[in-house]
């Protein structure tokens, strides 16, 4: 009897050792799948913030309420009632805490609404691979506007931001470009924008292209081929010049008989515009030749014996 008590015990004691290791060993695969897929989403999340584009701008909300100030109450002070403030709340809202590939354009209509002011009559100039020559031509000449000088483009010229829906809601990092995908923030302000500048468009408007440039100075695929060129409004606007400027002493690779301007003239003429095309419009040209006065291009004429 003591014997079988004694072998009973033992069982017992087995039975808990046994227990004891099977709940140990699901402890410690628990602790190690844990590990494992914590690891694994870190690194997930560590690839997700690295994007191919810089990050957002530094300071960005000083940026750009500085810039809304100085635009609104200094530059054109007739435009003194937009509140930069509700301005500066609507571009966070638009981006922060969100995944920055899912932009919409839905997500800054609250900013459009708050920024937009009229454009006058035969003022708009749109551009096209012709970014410093333009704006180094509407600063010296303040009848014309391109996008870049409205408070929206203005406010956010050469300004990046992106989200993250993690804390602080804000990568400062990186932020994806187009080719990583579409629909980051930065393509799809710069496209709602450009679509309202267009539509706002009256009168005569103005486009400024590059000739020398290889792969052609109009691209269906650019900002004006693709949203600006289809949201002018034939009954608001009569007439589209064409300003086709060569580089100083560049390559003249396209004049306004070139294949792409007259696939541009095509597309403008299905439309119902009026259309007139310009090599080198003069005061732009001379413009050009401030930084190269003895350059042969700069030269007005030909000297005669």
């Amino acid at each position: 009897m003591p014997f079988q008590q004694g072998s009973a015990r033992t069982r017992q004691r087995t039975v808990m050792l046994v227990g004891i290791v099977v709940l140990l060993a699901a402890l410690v695969l628990a602790v190690v799948l844990a590990s494992v897929f914590t690891h694994g989403k870190e690194e997930h999340d560590l690839q997700m913030l690295k994007w191919k584009d810089r990050g957002t701008t530094k300071n960005l909300q000083e940026v750009i309420l500085g810039r809304c100030y100085n635009y609104v109450l200094a530059r054109y002070p007739e435009l003194g009632d937009k509140d930069c403030l509700k301005i500066w709340e609507s571009l966070k809202q638009a981006f922060m805490y969100k995944n920055p590939c899912n932009t919409t354009s839905e997500d800054y209509q609250p900013l459009l609404e708050l920024a937009s002011h009229p454009i006058p009559c035969n003022k708009s100039l749109f551009w096209s691979k012709t970014s410093d020559l333009v704006h180094r031509y509407t600063k010296s000449d303040h009848n014309f506007l391109t996008l870049e000088d409205t408070l929206l483009g203005y406010m956010a010229d050469r300004v990046s931001w992106c989200g993250d829906p993690s804390a602080p809601g804000i990568n400062y990092e990186s932020c994806p470009k187009r080719s990583e995908c579409e629909s980051n923030p930065s393509s799809v302000f710069w496209k709602v924008a450009s679509k309202m500048f267009a539509e706002a468009a009256c009168g005569v408007v103005q486009v400024m292209l590059n000739g020398s440039t290889e792969a052609g100075a109009f691209r269906n695929s650019s900002i004006f081929g693709s949203i600006e060129i289809f949201n002018l409004n034939p009954e608001k606007v009569s007439a589209v010049h064409i300003w086709l400027m060569h580089d100083i002493g560049g390559p003249q690779s396209e004049s306004c008989s070139g294949r792409s301007i007259q696939r541009l003239k095509s597309i403008l003429e299905e439309r119902n515009f009026k259309i007139t095309c310009e090599d080198n419009y003069r005061p732009v040209q001379l413009l050009q030749c401030v930084h190269n006065p003895g350059h042969t291009d700069c030269r007005r004429c030909s000297s005669t014996t």
